[in-house]
């Protein structure tokens, strides 16, 4: 029942502002999939806390997502709209009330030889009464655009939260390659000398010479690059925070292992979407906001009734302003209909149900596209695992074919092209473990994102 109740309360809502088509609503209430396609053994437990990165046990993670919430650009932006939006409310809210203004004045005129002055002060004030809900209507709309606004800001925390978790996993990946890197090329140095040795002994051709030589550059020639990867990394974060990457290297400049990938992550049941992720909760409030349009333009079709009415003395003299003859008021209610437009109004209802249609389309999409992303993100995740399982059987094959190939070179038994081939593919192994261990850090983060985890969501 709890996946319907969200499709139940939209289809209301439009039927009760616009009187939407069967199609329409047809096209709305199209229902989540029971389960998830791709998340057998792969879930167990959700934390109860939206603060989903806190699960990798690294302070400074913490500490960064933090700094964004602060000064994140992006997110401060989506927070004036926001407000924007509650100003817009508020302005609507006030059609309840009459407007009330004051005048005074003075006249002085020079006619047929004569002078004459007239001194007045007075109020006057306007109300259009809402009697057939129009601007009742027009504040449902703002209101629905004021929620969706908010939940563009809590939709734009959850993507900060993401782009950050992402950007210093890739980090962390790229300073463990140049640690790797680093290490190789130690390793090759000695290896190079070992070749020099023997050549100057004459037991080595001066080709293998060559091609130790060659790897070992080849090895530092990767070096400046990482750094580089590892520089821009840097620089995104600071984007990301708010801040300029020299406030972020000391901390960040510093080789940290990477988070542990082995999480146990309940995804709920599909519906329960409809309730975490923002993207959903803003895509729905807009569809609200498009029915109340409907709802508004329809309205157009019916009469206004205002009042007007204003009070006030006036005379030749001030002293004579506030006596009898110098008072004056007026009352004017007001009844008016417009009985032909050359079907403008026709044209706009029809104009507001095809936004409204739109709406429902953008919808639907938003849901369907957040339940893919969520299987898409289980899949993988589940499937780096695994591959995470055989690089490091790839990985461990790999060292132990190097000090093979080392020991039998040394002894003259094998040539050195096995030497130079143990050591690249020792090199790719560790390259391709790191990056795997990263990549399910990142669908990992993907998953908990698309579960519009990391900010509540309560609007």
């Amino acid at each position: 029942m709890q996946k319907l109740s969200r499709f139940l309360l939209l289809l209301c809502i439009a039927l009760s502002y616009a009187g939407t088509t069967k199609a329409a609503t047809d096209n709305l209430c199209r229902p989540l999939p029971d389960s998830w396609k791709y998340s057998e053994g792969a879930v167990q437990t959700l934390p109860s806390s939206d603060g989903w990165w806190s699960l990798f046990d690294d302070p400074l993670l913490d500490s960064l997502i933090s700094m964004g919430e602060d000064a994140n650009l992006d997110l401060a932006m989506a927070y004036r709209r926001m407000q924007a939006a509650a100003t817009q409310m508020t302005a609507a809210r006030a059609a309840y009330y009459p407007t009330v203004g004051l005048s005074a004045g003075y006249t002085r005129e020079h006619l047929g030889g004569e002078n004459s002055n007239q001194w007045s002060l007075g109020a006057s004030a306007s109300w259009q009464i809402d009697v057939f809900g129009r601007v009742h209507a027009a504040l449902k709309q703002k209101k629905a655009l004021y929620k969706a606004s908010r939940a563009e800001w809590t939709g734009a925390m959850v993507t900060m939260a993401g782009s950050i978790a992402t950007t210093y996993i890739q980090l962390r990946v790229w300073q463990a390659e140049l640690a790797v890197a680093s290490r190789h090329a130690e390793v090759q140095d000695s290896i190079t000398a070992l070749v020099n040795a023997r050549f100057e002994c004459g037991l080595a051709a001066k080709p293998q010479l060559a091609q130790a030589q060659a790897t070992l550059h080849s090895l530092k020639a990767s070096i400046p690059q990482l750094k580089t990867s590892i520089a821009t990394a840097i620089s995104s974060l600071a984007l990301l925070t708010g801040r300029y990457p020299g406030e972020l290297e000391p901390m960040l400049m510093p080789a940290r292992a990477l988070p542990d990938y082995h999480h146990l992550v309940s995804t709920g049941v599909p519906a329960e979407l409809l309730r975490r992720r923002p993207d959903i909760l803003q895509a729905e409030y807009q569809l609200a906001a498009a029915a109340a349009a409907v709802g508004i333009a329809k309205k157009d079709f019916l009469p206004t009734l205002s009042l007007e009415g204003s009070v006030g003395v006036a005379a030749p003299r001030p002293g004579d302003m506030f006596t009898s003859e110098g008072f004056h008021y007026s009352i004017a209610p007001t009844l008016s209909w417009t009985v032909f437009d050359g079907f403008a109004r026709r044209a706009a209802v029809a104009s507001a149900r095809e936004e409204m249609e739109e709406q429902i389309a953008s919808y639907n999409y938003t849901v369907i596209n957040a339940y893919n992303e969520v299987g898409n993100a289980l899949v993988q995740y589940r499937n780096l695992i695994q591959q995470i399982g055989e690089y490091e059987q790839a990985t461990n094959n790999a060292r132990e074919f190097l000090h093979l190939s080392l020991d039998l070179y040394t002894q003259g038994l094998s040539p050195y092209s096995d030497v130079a081939t143990a050591q690249q593919n020792l090199l790719d192994y560790n390259n391709s473990l790191l990056v795997a261990r990263g990549d399910a850090l990142t669908a990992l983060i993907n998953l908990y994102e698309a579960l519009g985890g990391g900010f509540s969501s309560d609007i």
